[in-house]
């Protein structure tokens, strides 16, 4: 016997009906289940592992990154001394381009001695404010005035510059406060040296230590440089032989680091990273300040 026609359509629709309602029973539960916790199947040694790599790799870059910035594009100076004022002074905050000479084996954080002379070698331009280590030890960093290039000649007599057996044009400014002996006043000048730039230097005293001195002719690549404080910097006029005030000397070309270009900011005397309440002691008029 055979069912209907009816009752079988019946029976496939409500068998329908029930597959359709499981269907979306199912649906509706996994719309409300909890989210299912991955499962970090690593031991507790290789995630510290593993944590440790992301960490030494991201400092890594870090590191590699000011290198690079250091060695070859800008670098950080304090100013520790009054020899360069009125331009800069002690507390100064300055930034040296280093690409404008090259590179040498003092560019770098640890000295390199295998690297001779320049790579990828530029003259500085006379009036340069430059950083270089110090002849003598290597080590210590210095800045000064490019005032003599190779082949020239360099002379003070009676307090005046002479360059090529020339004097340099020095026009008075007037009074300026020497900040390395307060309450006292140096006379301030703007210097045109021969290849036509200018710069402001002052001088405390006439006939100083170093206003008479005899010609010095500069090597082939050496520089002879000077202080802006005439009279308040051991310089190339001073021999590094001497035992009491040991100078500068000729600087050789492979001991220059950097042209000195910008002031970026300038902390009052006494600040220190150490003192907490002295770190907004700043000379605000000489924020950005660019260096000539």
């Amino acid at each position: 016997m055979t069912k209907p026609e009816n009752d079988s359509a019946n029976e496939a629709i409500a068998a329908a009906a029930n597959t359709a309602a499981r269907v979306d029973a199912h649906i509706e539960a996994e719309a409300h289940a909890e989210p299912e916790e991955v499962v970090d199947t690593r031991n507790a040694k290789q995630v510290a592992i593993d944590e440790a790599k992301e960490i030494f790799s991201v400092v890594g870059v870090a590191l590699l990154l000011v290198l690079i910035l250091r060695t070859f594009l800008f670098q950080p100076f304090t100013i520790p001394s009054a020899s360069m004022e009125p331009n800069l002074y002690e507390g100064d905050y300055i930034i040296v381009s280093k690409w404008d000479y090259g590179i040498s084996k003092y560019s770098f954080p640890i000295t390199l001695p295998f690297i001779e002379g320049r790579i990828m070698n530029h003259a500085p331009t006379r009036g340069d404010v430059v950083v270089f280590k110090l002849p003598r030890d290597n080590k210590t960093d210095y800045i000064k005035r490019v005032i003599g290039l190779p082949g020239d000649t360099v002379q003070m007599r009676q307090d005046q510059l002479y360059i090529n057996g020339k004097p340099v044009p020095a026009t008075d400014l007037g009074p300026v406060e020497a900040k390395d002996f307060p309450g006292r006043y140096a006379t301030a000048y703007s210097e045109a040296l021969p290849d036509g730039r200018t710069h402001k230097m002052q001088d405390m005293v006439k006939d100083g230590r170093a206003d008479d001195t005899g010609e010095f002719v500069v090597p082939a690549g050496n520089y002879f440089v000077m202080g802006d404080n005439r009279d308040n910097s051991l310089d190339s006029r001073f021999s590094p032989e001497d035992p009491y005030e040991p100078g500068v000397g000729f600087v050789p070309e492979a001991n220059l680091e950097g042209r000195a270009v910008l002031v970026l900011m300038s902390w009052k005397e006494g600040s220190s990273l150490w003192k907490p309440w002295t770190w907004l002691n700043f000379h605000w008029n000489r924020f950005f300040k660019p260096l000539h």
